[in-house]
This record gives C-alpha cells, sequence and structure tokens, in this order.
C-alpha cells in the first residue's frame, strides 16, 4: 500500500518540499524574533547608534520599547 501511496503522492513533492522550506524559514524568523539574546544584541545595537549620533533618542526609546515587549513576550504589534 505504501508503494501505491508514494507513487500517487509523488506530482506532489516539489509542493511538499516547498512546504519544509516554508516551515524552516518560518522557524528562523520565530528565533531571531524572540531569542532573548538576539533582542539583547539588536538593544545594544540601538544604545550604540545613539552614541554614534545616528538615531535620536525619542527614535532609541521607541525602538527599545518594542523589543523589550518582545523580550518579555508580549510581542511587538
Amino acid at each position: 500500500m505504501g508503494f501505491f501511496t508514494e507513487l500517487l503522492l509523488l506530482p506532489l513533492a516539489p509542493v511538499r518540499g516547498v512546504a519544509w522550506v516554508g516551515e524552516k524559514i518560518a522557524d528562523q524568523v520565530d528565533h531571531q524574533m524572540n531569542d532573548p539574546a538576539v533582542i539583547r544584541a539588536q538593544i545594544d545595537e540601538l544604545d550604540a547608534a545613539f552614541d554614534r549620533g545616528e538615531i535620536s533618542e525619542n527614535e532609541r526609546d521607541e525602538q527599545q520599547s518594542v523589543l523589550l515587549q518582545r523580550l518579555v513576550g508580549g510581542g511587538g504589534a
């Protein structure tokens, strides 16, 4: 039975491959968005950009607020 099932599903192999790649990308995005080490590094980069004069204090505070919400699990949106 398995052979016939695989034979019938063979035309769907590219679709299943694309779905698998999509899942892997979604996992990586989730990791980047919610990993505390990544968020802390982004906060450090905001502080460095502020120190270099690239962003204003208000911009830094707003972006840090969003990052801190993600860090504590509140989501950013």
